[in-house]
């Protein structure tokens, strides 16, 4: 059976008990992301995706599309609530530190201070298990549910097959995935606080900060009108993905929300609200290896610098869900996608492509992207160009270029391909993503920035 792609949802808004909210994002932009999320579901076949954006740090967009559910048909809404896997991970993280700054424990405690019996227990640190430098073996390697996982479990029973085995790696030599270390810092939330994990991140975290949806998918699966989570195989039929087992996923995946909710936790991270200023650059500064070297994760979240500009970020995966939460913090910016679909990775095109237009380009990749507009229209500022550029467009490739490249709508997205120099002058590679087709582009500059080369052209694949 064919699935009709619905589109559904409201735009804006979240109460967020702020005097001073965000114009809604430009009614240009608004319609582009719209265009995005319709691109993205019709090329993956995923059933429904959620978009939350913030902008200047305030939340300026909020809106779902597609089904949440496909039989019954519900139709995704901005309070649809999506398993958010491993973005889970940074709300285990500022419990610790939470606890942290309540004087109650430290990210240099031994791990076996709290929870006996592990391997190396006494001098692996609970910094070190946020971090996924800890060395104890990845429970949940595999992108399915295993067979194991279909019945329930205890966080102790993880930790026997996973955390009391030896190491993968001596602590603080390796940056290596880990999700068995979240199961061990959500056991020492719990020890240290006399609670539940989930009962203390709703004090501590979600009540403070007005994330009121907030839910989790451990102990059963989401029920209606919330998401269900969906998988195909091969290019088979979408169908409902297997539900992971009650306690696989505490502490490390456990949690559930919707975008909009999610969108709160970014802002308070953007204007470090709730948390100290310490513990905030705590979780958001990578921590260096034993070598050296920046492991390129903080606390509980993926730290990039690219183009100079810093990137917290964390994506996560279910059986049947995908998740990509980004905050440019000095930017003021974050962009959160949720898809009910394990397949495809809509939540990363759709964050991208959102990113992609939210954020002005910078060096080679502003000369591109706006020669790719150019050429669309049939023109190029001669200005730009090399004696041989100026001599190379001429009118008629000129018109080649606008009849074949304007029907493909909106430039989405350029992702950098490599550079190289060569005979003087810098190459610069892209692949220029456009709403259902990818191309590639090869730029040439010579050292004063004019563009000698600029080509456009089918992409292999």
């Amino acid at each position: 059976m064919r699935r009709r792609t619905v589109l559904a949802g409201g735009a804006l808004a979240f109460a967020l008990a702020s005097p001073v909210l965000a114009a809604p994002l430009a009614p240009d932009k608004a319609r582009q992301v719209d265009a995005i999320a319709a691109e993205v579901l019709a090329a993956t076949g995923a059933p429904s995706a959620s978009v939350a954006i913030i902008a200047d740090g305030e939340p300026v967009y909020a809106k779902a599309y597609g089904l949440a559910r496909l039989s019954p048909a519900v139709p995704a809404t901005t309070s649809t609530r999506y398993g958010i896997a491993s973005v889970s991970k940074q709300f285990t993280a500022a419990a610790v530190l939470l606890l942290a700054e309540d004087g109650k424990v430290s990210l240099d405690d031994p791990v076996g201070k709290y929870v006996p019996g592990l391997t190396d227990g006494d001098r692996i640190t609970l910094r070190q298990v946020l971090s996924h430098t800890a060395g104890y073996r990845d429970y949940w390697p595999q992108d399915f549910v295993f067979e194991a996982m279909r019945a329930p479990t205890t966080p102790q029973k993880i930790l026997d097959g996973w955390a009391r085995i030896p190491l993968d790696y001596p602590p603080g030599e390796q940056w290596r995935y880990s999700n068995t270390g979240f199961v061990i810092a959500g056991l020492v939330v719990e020890k240290v606080s006399g609670e539940p994990l989930f009962s203390f991140l709703k004090r501590r975290i979600f009540d403070p900060l007005g994330m009121s949806g907030v839910t989790e998918d451990d102990s059963k699966a989401l029920s209606p009108p919330d998401a269900s989570h969906y998988t195909r195989y091969g290019l088979g039929p979408v169908v409902l993905a297997d539900k992971e087992g009650r306690g696989w996923l505490f502490g490390a995946a456990e949690l559930a929300m919707s975008p909009s909710d999610l969108a709160r936790w970014n802002r308070a991270m953007i204007r470090r609200e709730l948390l100290k200023p310490s513990s905030w650059e705590a979780m958001t500064t990578s921590v260096d290896l034993s070598g050296g070297a920046p492991a390129g994760y903080g606390l509980g979240v993926s730290v990039k610098v690219r183009d100079g500009v810093i990137s917290v970020s964390h994506g996560g995966m279910l059986s049947g869900v995908l998740t990509s939460n980004t905050v440019w913090p000095a930017e003021k910016r974050a962009v959160t996608v949720v898809a009910n679909a394990d397949f495809g990775e809509p939540q990363t095109a759709i964050s991208q492509r959102i990113a992609f237009l939210l954020r002005p380009s910078t060096g080679s990749a502003a000369t591109a992207r706006s020669l790719v507009a150019q050429l669309q229209a049939g023109t190029i500022d001669p200005a730009l160009l090399t004696a041989n550029g100026k001599a190379w467009f001429t009118a008629a490739r000129l018109a080649d270029f606008k009849q074949s490249l304007a029907p493909l709508g909106p430039l989405r997205m350029l992702d950098g391909q490599g550079v190289q120099v060569r005979g003087g002058m810098t190459w610069h590679g892209f692949d220029a993503a456009f709403g259902a087709r990818t191309l590639s582009v090869s730029m040439r500059l010579t050292p004063d920035g004019r563009v000698e080369q600029f080509l456009i052209g089918p992409k292999a694949g």
